[in-house]
């Protein structure tokens, strides 16, 4: 079944075997998601070796994604979970320090008592449980218990609204980011992305290590939305993470923040993914609930590029039931059409006017067929975020690892074929390729788009070919 929304898997205990990975590309996953978080790095290494292998068995195109841990608050280790009352009193203190109270942990960063201040919200464990900073001392910080709870070890905590003067990249960062580039990973996110800085600085720790990597920028807090124009301008796509986002935020203002930064990474020509609780329910039940399904046909009606599943996937009882689910929401909901937020590109360059016009002429003709040629993707990106409506949407690229790197990309079917010096030959073997699979009939229109310079075809160029 072809689908215009991409998904992304995460891998997990679930859907670590070989099969269930190339079961789940039969579901139609495209990127398969490892969080760092969790990982150790000889099985994330494995985790590669297993999605190459079973795409390379399908002739397929599928996309590897690190997520790195990024400068997360996480409390310590406790011998066993706090059970914890209302009106409780609880320590976070550094590293060393003596315990005050009987409900105490530390946390991972010795800067927090330097960032906040008493009368802040800390929450831990998104949303599980709410605190309110009562005192601020040089060693701990004492909070109160707002909502009652269990709090187990290694909790992630969130302070709403308090800028934290976190490194962008960590130690552990750093190892797994020499890891993903070792392993030639497609994509790396950056967690808890702040501003264009951190992405510049994130890139540029890759290209150290000589990767080729797209950069995701993740959305998590309201620091990042203030900053939200120039981290787009500097990150290869954005992820709308609203699992920390949605505990940062006021919850009914997430839906609101989730269309404004879809609609403004569609102007700005970003690719946008939406994740987190997509399909929750899942986790457990083998099906979804009906807020699911309609949260699901949201996003596809925004017209995101991909949805990521978390838990769904790692460690959820119906990993392949939860990608069929998907593929069923999204593409019923493509069928009625978009929001329409691509209308609104804004187009800077004579390229993306190009693209405009090769979507416009596509369009225009009965049954025709988009044909991208492109040698890093830059142009097949542009053209998809003008939203064709031709359910025939193809890149061309001579090399895989272009190839995957559209694996992110809405409505494309990427295809690996090589150039000719001489562009008629070129494209009698794409129109060869494109009958052989009976994706075109004698006779079907393509347009033809190509930044490539050739003896027939300048930079930015339209041909109307007939197969």
């Amino acid at each position: 079944m072809s689908h215009k929304t991409k998904i992304i898997c995460t891998l997990g205990p679930a859907t670590e075997s070989e099969d269930m990975i190339g079961a789940l590309m039969d579901a139609g996953t495209d990127v398969f998601r490892l969080n760092m978080s969790h990982a150790k790095h000889e099985w994330a290494a494995e985790m590669t070796q297993r999605v190459r292998r079973q795409a390379l068995q399908r002739g397929s195109h599928i996309g590897l994604l690190f997520d790195l841990t990024g400068p997360s608050i996480r409390t310590g280790d406790l011998p066993e979970p706090f059970t914890l009352a209302e009106g409780d009193t609880v320590e976070f203190r550094k590293t060393g320090s003596e315990a005050t109270v009987p409900f105490s942990t530390t946390v991972n960063y010795d800067g927090l008592m330097d960032d906040v201040s008493a009368g802040n919200t800390l929450v831990v464990d998104n949303g599980a449980l709410l605190m309110r900073i009562e005192s601020v001392e040089a060693e701990r910080i004492l909070c109160r218990v707002r909502t009652p709870g269990t709090m187990g070890s290694r909790r992630h905590i969130n302070l709403p609204g308090v800028r934290l003067n976190l490194p962008a990249l960590t130690d552990k960062d750093h190892k797994d980011l020499a890891l993903a580039v070792e392993c030639e990973a497609d994509y790396i996110a950056g967690s808890f992305v702040r501003d264009s800085a951190h992405v510049r600085e994130l890139r540029g720790a890759m290209k150290a290590l000589e990767g080729d990597s797209q950069i995701i920028a993740k959305i998590e807090d309201q620091e990042a939305v203030r900053n939200i124009d120039s981290i787009i301008g500097e990150a290869d796509v954005i992820m709308i993470a609203r699992g920390d986002l949605g505990t940062e935020v006021e919850f009914e203002e997430l839906p609101l923040l989730q269309r404004r930064i879809v609609k403004r990474c569609h102007e700005l020509g970003t690719r946008v993914i939406v994740a987190t609780q997509l399909l929750e329910s899942m986790i457990t039940q083998p099906t979804p609930t009906r807020a699911e399904v309609t949260d699901v046909m949201n996003a596809t009606y925004e017209e995101a590029d991909a949805l990521m599943l978390s838990g769904e996937t790692s460690v959820g009882r119906y990993p392949q039931r939860c990608v069929e689910a998907l593929m069923r929401i999204t593409t019923r909901m493509e069928r009625t059409g978009g929001q329409g937020f691509g209308q609104g590109v804004l187009l800077r360059e004579e390229r993306q006017k190009v693209a405009r016009a090769a979507v416009t002429l596509a369009d225009s003709l009965p049954d025709a067929r988009l044909v991208v040629l492109t040698r890093r993707g830059v142009l097949a990106n542009q053209v998809a975020m003008l939203r064709p409506r031709t359910s025939g949407f193809y890149a061309v690229a001579p090399k895989e690892s272009v190839c995957r790197k559209l694996a992110l990309t809405r409505g494309v079917r990427a295809m690996k074929i090589a150039f000719s010096s001489n562009i008629e030959e070129t494209i009698r073997n794409v129109s060869r390729e494109l009958l052989k699979q009976d994706l075109v009939r004698t006779g079907t229109p393509m347009v033809i788009v190509s930044d490539i310079v050739s003896d027939h075809f300048g930079a930015n160029s339209i041909l109307l070919h007939h197969a």
